[in-house]
């Protein structure tokens, strides 16, 4: 997989669920830009109301992408990743539905008519090399994303700390799902390389530096 943050433009046939998150931040930083210019307090209302419902359409691809690559990762050796991605999902779930609130309480309107299509398919047993790049789709989606809410936590600044504040809850979660993706990566690897027998990979708990 060849894919990276540096890369200028996605290729959306081969990696569409990074490609939509990539646009997703690309529009964020167009409204953070434009918002940027002006004092008046609607106008900045209404680039926070951008800005929210940009972050709700990327959780809602992020639900989407967690159930559909659980459902691809079958086969023992995938099992520990596949409880995992169906976690993320949930909190990913939870975040749409943090954000979809805040949106109302602001005078906005939000959606949340996609989360309620939940992937029915059959789990497909794949190789841990395949199993390695969902991993690393799944990373590099969500360090898009951290970038994202990072940049508009940064543009809120004092202006809407409730907001800022929930969105600073949602990128502390989003900052523990990049950590556990990356070591459950190096440990898929690791064991490949290694020639482990064993078909489960173990747990994996990222610790938070002190």
């Amino acid at each position: 997989m060849s894919a990276s943050l540096s890369s200028p433009e996605l290729d959306r046939s081969m990696y569409p669920f990074l490609s939509e998150v990539a646009e997703m931040r690309r529009r964020a930083r167009q409204h953070i830009q434009a918002g940027a210019n002006t004092s008046d307090h609607a106008a900045v209302q209404k680039t926070v109301l951008r800005l929210l419902n940009e972050a709700l359409a990327t959780e809602v691809v992020c639900v989407l992408r967690y159930r559909r690559h659980s459902a691809l990762a079958g086969g023992a050796v995938a099992e520990t990743v596949r409880s995992e991605f169906l976690k993320y999902a949930a909190e990913e779930q939870g975040h749409a539905e943090q954000l979809a609130e805040r949106i109302v309480q602001l005078g906005g309107e939000a959606s949340l008519y996609m989360l309620g299509m939940p992937d029915t398919r059959e789990c497909e047993d794949i190789d841990a090399e395949a199993l390695a790049d969902l991993l690393e789709e799944d990373l590099i989606a969500e360090r898009i994303a951290i970038e994202s809410y990072r940049e508009i936590v940064q543009f809120l600044a004092n202006s809407d700390p409730t907001t800022r504040q929930l969105l600073e809850s949602i990128l502390a979660v989003e900052c523990s799902h990049e950590k556990e993706l990356a070591a459950m990566r190096a440990e898929l690897l690791r064991r490949e390389r290694s020639g482990a027998t064993s078909s489960r990979l173990p747990v994996l708990e990222v610790q938070e530096a002190q």
